[in-house]
């Protein structure tokens, strides 16, 4: 059903952005190259899904645990199970969830810019892979959008991010910060967030003192909704951050800080988002350091870490 998942909150909110966005300001995307990049999403999350299950059943079978035969079936009924002789046992091959393709076309439609629709294709189906490729213990730790959004950007020609696209209104502010809280607060990641946009704040402030600018240049540099858009909803993505609150703290306040330094003074527009991608290995060290229970989105945070216990 709706809304039982944090997810679907998730991808309206995030839809509602992409047509306000279309509506109110001035963008360079095209209808087709939307739909290019949800197609792509869709089918590279099949795809990567059905070879892992293949990979499973042919693991099991070569084990040859209990003298069993394997025998594979392709359904969109995850509980349809085909008898076989003799008496195999059966390993349906479900199709995947289309919540986490989805955020991630809508993650890259709202981001990502290009000039051909190959390359949001090419960057939807890197970011998808991401995700079944650079993992350790079965968890990803790259954002898929944001590993999309960087590898466009280095292996094309064309792709490019405006992070001033979104403008400084205030409205747009309240409005991300209005919707993005209603998702934190029942995945439980405000930490994430406080601690990321806490040390911007800070490191912003501490600049302008240094050099003696007016406050509303300082004003200026946080009010950006991509900014605001980023920390809300990407920084915080629940299945690739550190699983401890003080590792996801100190995992965002080093975001920030390389933000910061990328900024001020390397002169890169889209320093938060090669800060989250330089930085994204270490949340294997950090759950190294500091052990907790894994998220699941079905059940949220509170349910995941009461598992965990009992577990």
């Amino acid at each position: 059903m709706l809304f039982q998942d944090t997810r679907d909150y998730q991808i309206l909110f995030l839809s509602l952005f992409l047509i306000l966005g279309i509506g109110t300001r001035d963008w360079t995307l095209h209808p087709e190259f939307i739909g290019v990049t949800l197609a792509t999403c869709f089918s590279t999350q099949w795809i990567f899904s059905s070879i892992n299950k293949w990979r499973e059943a042919l693991q099991q079978e070569e084990s040859g645990e209990d003298g069993e035969e394997f025998t594979l079936i392709t359904s969109s009924t995850p509980c349809l199970c085909v008898p076989a002789f003799p008496h195999p046992r059966v390993l349906p091959l479900p199709m995947p969830s289309f919540r986490s393709p989805l955020i991630t076309s809508l993650g890259l439609s709202l981001l990502l810019r290009a000039d051909n629709c190959t390359t949001m294709a090419f960057a939807a189906v890197l970011a998808i892979a991401s995700k079944f490729i650079f993992k350790i213990d079965d968890k990803h730790f790259f954002n898929p959008a944001n590993f999309g959004i960087i590898s466009a950007l280095v292996l094309t020609s064309d792709a490019w991010v405006s992070p001033g696209q979104w403008g400084e209104e205030w409205w747009y502010g309240l409005l991300f910060v209005g919707t993005g809280g209603i998702i934190l607060k029942r995945i439980g990641r405000w930490d994430t967030t406080a601690a990321f946009l806490v040390a911007c704040a800070g490191l912003e402030a501490i600049r302008n003192l240094w050099l003696g600018w007016t406050w509303d240049v300082y004003w200026h540099r946080l009010m950006s909704g991509s900014l605001l858009l980023f920390a809300l909803f990407m920084v915080t993505d629940p299945r690739s951050i550190p699983n401890s609150r003080i590792g996801r703290v100190i995992w965002a306040v080093a975001i920030a800080t390389l933000t910061f330094i990328l900024r001020n003074y390397f002169f890169v527009s889209t320093a938060v988002f090669w800060a989250l991608f330089i930085l994204a290995p270490f949340t294997i060290l950090l759950d190294f350091i500091w052990h907790a229970p894994r998220f699941g989105w079905e059940l949220g945070e509170g349910e995941s870490e009461r598992q965990g216990e009992a577990g």
